[in-house]
């Protein structure tokens, strides 16, 4: 089975010469930004020197401009290189134009930062070339006038994390933490995500990556109860068992299994 991507590092599509540090940041995806990270004069220049440094050998995602934008037709094009490993569209929110990208046979991850877009994640979910869904929890903050990224966002991450799990997808993707020097909230941000269950987040510096891979990671203690869960489920071979004073059944035995895949990758 394939490896989990828990980190997704964004790094600036004018910057090439930080292509090769964010491949080396240990995270399990790069994604080159032609969006946000941008600014609009020099959004032709950005996508000629992606254009140039792209490597098969190092596959990358590319953060296209959105649909409605003057950059959305060539920034497409540029996605038919070799060494883009999957496109990440921002302000999904058109089942159609989600499969229009999806035409080109690369993965896509549809970002969900809008009202609009959350309205319809369960139908952007379903379309067929969605690997996984993204929280683009910054701009949908400022989309509905939502002050605060925690209890104020539950309901919408939980959203994510439902529309994937029925449509078959890998967990989701958190959005940011926007606090390069306050580990204490990186790690926060990082537990409350698996919590909630998604599987990755977004991170805009190198530093943050091990943070985040870590905090997805199962425990230590997580991995010592799954397998004792699971050796005492062999012996037992079928019949009834109890772990740490707990009856053993089959949703016990399922997240033993989960707990162990999730650390083996």
């Amino acid at each position: 089975m394939a490896a989990i991507h828990r980190s997704y590092l964004f790094v600036p599509g004018n910057r090439p010469e930080r292509f090769a540090r964010a491949a080396a940041s240990g995270a399990g995806a790069v994604i080159v930004d032609l969006e946000d990270a941008v600014p609009p004069a020099d959004k032709d220049a950005a996508r000629m020197q992606v254009a140039e440094a792209l490597d098969p050998s190092m596959p990358v995602v590319v953060r296209i401009n959105a649909e409605d934008t003057p950059w959305f037709e060539d920034d497409l094009a540029l996605c038919r290189h070799a060494g883009v490993a999957a496109i990440m569209l921002p302000k999904a929110e058109s089942v159609d134009n989600l499969r229009r990208v999806a035409q080109l046979g690369l993965p896509v991850l549809p970002l969900i930062e809008t009202a609009c877009g959350m309205a319809a994640v369960d139908a952007l979910a379903r379309v067929k070339g969605v690997a996984r869904l993204a929280f683009g929890s910054i701009d949908f903050q400022f989309d509905l006038g939502i002050e605060g990224d925690d209890q104020e966002l539950l309901y919408f991450r939980s959203m994510l994390v439902l529309a994937s799990r029925v449509a078959g997808l890998t967990a989701p993707i958190d959005g940011v933490t926007v606090a390069l020097d306050d580990d204490a909230r990186l790690h926060a941000d990082t537990l409350r995500a698996r919590r909630f269950g998604f599987g990755a987040k977004l991170c805009i510096h190198p530093r943050q990556v091990a943070a985040v891979n870590a905090g997805l990671r199962p425990t230590e203690a997580e991995l010592a109860w799954a397998t004792r869960v699971l050796a005492a489920a062999r012996e037992a071979n079928g019949g009834a068992v109890a772990v740490d004073g707990k009856m053993v059944d089959r949703p016990v035995i399922l997240r033993a299994q989960r707990i162990a895949h999730d650390a083996a990758h």
